[in-house]
């Protein structure tokens, strides 16, 4: 039972059913409740990293990102193995991607908080998103990281410019027209990677 998966029991059963339920499927579906679990999730790992770490503002907001992006969200639905649970129609064919993953856990950690309190969704959040493991957490996709950080800190727009140079590929991170970061590697996506990479330590680590 999904209750046992999570580690928490819902009075009102059509809420749980509504954080499972795909937009494929139901109009009736989680989108409402991952608006809200996306700000709750946020909140509550803002709160536990001030409490329990003692890195500066840049750092706790790169922490931050790693431990409420997709991926850690998805290794976390798999752990709980929700594959099965995930209400979807005929379209998606079974393939419940990272991005569907992270929205089911965002709209569950919504569910429990409205079933019963913020207390609640909080001990949820520690425990089954390993959140005490900060200092492990990694996400190795800093395109992404990069991303997200800076639509949420700036009002710009962003670009990466590749070439080839030599034997190797040359990477440009802009802001607007300003070059951020510059970036190499064997190929165009480890290039921009390690592009980002450097703009993030640029940006918001110090």
């Amino acid at each position: 039972m999904i209750s046992k998966k999570i580690d928490y029991s819902f009075r009102d059963k059509k809420l749980l059913k509504t954080a499972l339920t795909h937009p494929s499927k139901s109009k009736d579906n989680y989108q409402r409740l991952e608006f809200l679990g996306d700000s709750i999730l946020n909140f509550l790992v803002g709160e536990f990293l001030f409490k329990n770490c003692q890195k500066q503002e840049g750092e706790l907001t790169v922490l931050r990102s790693r431990l409420v992006s997709e991926n850690h969200l998805a290794q976390c639905f798999d752990e709980m193995g929700l594959q099965e649970d995930v209400i979807a129609g005929k379209s998606l064919n079974g393939d419940i991607t990272t991005a569907i993953k992270g929205d089911v856990i965002e709209a569950i950690i919504a569910g429990i908080y409205l079933d019963s309190n913020l207390e609640t969704a909080r001990q949820f959040v520690v425990e089954k998103l390993h959140i005490e493991s900060f200092e492990e957490a990694k996400d190795e996709n800093y395109k992404t990281q990069l991303q997200e950080l800076v639509q949420a800190n700036f009002k710009c727009s962003i670009k990466y410019e590749t070439e080839k140079v030599e034997n190797l590929f040359e990477a440009k991170f802009y802001m607007d027209d300003e070059v951020i970061s510059k970036g190499y590697g064997k190929d165009k996506q480890t290039a921009e990677q390690n592009c980002a990479y450097v703009a993030l330590s640029k940006l918001f680590v110090e």
